[in-house]
């Protein structure tokens, strides 16, 4: 090799230390990428269990985790990664996010309602990347999704079609459905109807339980649900199985063992679809919920695993794209060549047309897994996960131009 080669060579060797070297600040790739976390905390009753009570932390936790994580791959790159935390009420949320906005946050990870998401989403503006870490609303990824909305939540439908498989695949195709009175309520009763119709199901009976309001928890409750819960579920028509709609956490933890006839309960109580759980050990998943209790002292929650993934997402598409641009970083996690590790057996991906998250959605009895869906046999033509919500032809999402 000659003189002039050799020097070549190590100019070249010497760059690429430069790029790679994690206590480098000189190098032209580096980074500092800023991420908000908006929290929106609404006026709630005490839950029915005090084991639901939410932490001061909800959600921060898992940015914290998120950013670490995020921290050590950058490191390697000289990137930086930094966030911040708001929580707002939401009479407040406005200013809070059009504060962040002036504060020049161009990448805002929001737990919220899904009318308050969209509203961060149109204060951002069209240069700015949101992540919807919360809202499970289904025309958020339909007729009112925004090109600039990302969602790391599943939706209600994507959890309503995995309890539906793994009931059908259990062969429970009876359903006896009880919702609630309140819109929530009425709107996961509607997915799980959908969900029943796209898999074969039938809803046998329908009954809505009244939310009459007050406390949910007093020293007698047991013993006035003991004799309530026997004497609503009375004289229905044969069915295999119990499915819940209970958003607003009223009834549905009180019918295992208290139905008139005995019959399993899934949904919102007994065996319930959710993205995260503490219990899940699975996939490596062990060794994420150690570090989580470690660090925060209790347990992880939904909230926080979204949150998590939220960040884990900016962090892989700056690492790959090498760009701290929102619009640039969009464009990379709904491509092809996007793909992120979770702790749920498989890659998850993003779906294209509506913005959404494809992920393995978790059966818990909050004590173990039960099981984990899309369930073996349910197919689709791009991916099994896709079989899990609203797909592409009935989306009704025109923002993302596919």
């Amino acid at each position: 090799m000659t003189r002039s080669l050799i020097v070549v060579a190590a100019c070249c060797l010497g760059f690429a230390a430069g790029l790679f070297n994690p206590g480098s600040n000189s190098s032209a790739w580096a980074l500092d990428i800023n991420v908000a976390v908006l929290r929106v905390d609404y006026p709630v009753l005490v839950p029915v269990s005090r084991f639901d009570r939410k932490p001061d932390n909800l959600g921060f936790a898992g940015a914290l985790l998120g950013n670490q994580d995020n921290e050590t791959t950058g490191s390697f790159l000289g990137h930086s990664f930094t966030f911040e935390t708001v929580a707002t009420s939401p009479e407040q949320l406005q200013a809070h996010a059009a504060g962040l906005v002036e504060d020049g946050f161009r990448i805002i990870v929001v737990l919220g309602r899904g009318g308050d998401v969209l509203s961060v989403a149109d204060a951002a503006g069209p240069d700015a990347l949101v992540l919807n870490a919360g809202a499970p609303e289904i025309e958020l990824r339909s007729e009112s999704c925004r090109p600039n909305l990302l969602h790391v939540a599943p939706s209600r439908a994507m959890l309503a079609d995995a309890l539906a498989q793994f009931l059908v695949w259990k062969r429970w195709n009876r359903w006896l459905l009880i919702s609630g009175s309140n819109p929530d309520d009425q709107r996961l009763a509607e997915a799980y109807r959908r969900s029943a119709t796209k898999f074969g199901a039938e809803i046998v009976e329908e009954r809505v339980f009244e939310d009459t309001g007050g406390s949910r928890r007093s020293d007698s409750g047991h013993v006035l649900v003991q004799r309530q819960i026997p004497v609503f579920t009375q004289e229905t028509k044969e069915h295999s199985v119990v499915v819940t709609a209970d958003e607003s956490d009223v009834f549905a933890l009180y019918l295992p063992f208290h139905a008139w006839t005995p019959r399993p309960v899934a949904g919102s109580g007994g065996l319930r679809p959710v993205s995260f759980h503490a219990a899940h050990e699975a996939w490596g998943a062990t060794q994420f919920q150690r570090r989580f209790e470690k660090q925060n002292g209790r347990y992880v929650r939904p909230e926080d695993y979204n949150v998590w993934v939220a960040f884990r997402v900016i962090g892989e598409a700056v690492a790959r794209s090498s760009s701290d641009d929102a619009t640039v970083l969009r464009e990379y996690i709904l491509s092809d060549a996007f793909e992120l590790a979770a702790f749920k057996g498989q890659k998850v991906t993003f779906r294209a047309w509506n913005g959404q998250l494809r992920q393995p959605v978790l059966l818990t009895d909050s004590k173990i897994t039960v099981s984990v869906s899309p369930q073996e046999g349910f197919l689709h033509h791009r991916s099994p996960l896709d079989s899990l919500g609203i797909d592409e032809a009935e989306s009704g999402c025109s923002a993302f131009g596919n």
